[in-house]
């Protein structure tokens, strides 16, 4: 198969929530090929290592050919023009997302000419973040719940 439009859809994903998932599951509807970019945050305490989160999300999706998981450093505009990536998608889930991701979308088209494509989570979504999962995790809690199926859970 001939890719002719790709997508990048980027974050930490520490850890690869619900939301994170569904819109994987829409994005990957709209383009030839969706690339997951797991950015490398040297300043941010994860839970997972990157080889984890990169082996976790590679399973969830094996199924499907279109969805390649790909770790990178360095800032995301610079990771989508060497993958070739035709434009970033990211994930909305309420107004404070949105005034960051406009900002970080026309700063990004400005400097390479690629375009942000702005999902709006699904209302079952909006309240699941990585970071409130990973303090639930911190405190013992369950949050199998706002982890997709089959997703390992760290303490």
């Amino acid at each position: 198969m001939e890719i002719r439009h790709r997508a990048l859809f980027t974050g930490t994903f520490d850890p690869f929530t619900k939301g994170h998932e569904n819109i994987v599951r829409r994005a990957v509807l709209l383009t030839d090929e969706l690339i997951i970019g797991i950015g490398k945050n040297e300043m941010k305490h994860c839970l997972y290592s990157v080889e984890e989160r990169l082996q976790m999300i590679s399973e969830l999706f094996a199924d499907d050919p279109k969805i390649k998981v790909l770790s990178y450093s360095g800032l995301t505009v610079d990771f989508a023009k060497e993958i070739n990536a035709q434009c970033i998608i990211r994930g909305l889930r309420c107004v404070k997302d949105f005034e960051y991701e406009e900002s970080m979308a026309e700063l990004n088209r400005q400097l390479t000419g690629i375009d942000t494509l702005l999902l709006f989570t699904e209302p079952q979504f909006n309240c699941i973040s990585s970071s409130m999962v990973r303090e639930l995790i911190s405190y013992g809690k369950d949050v199998s719940q706002f982890l997709p199926e089959g997703m390992k859970i760290k303490r």
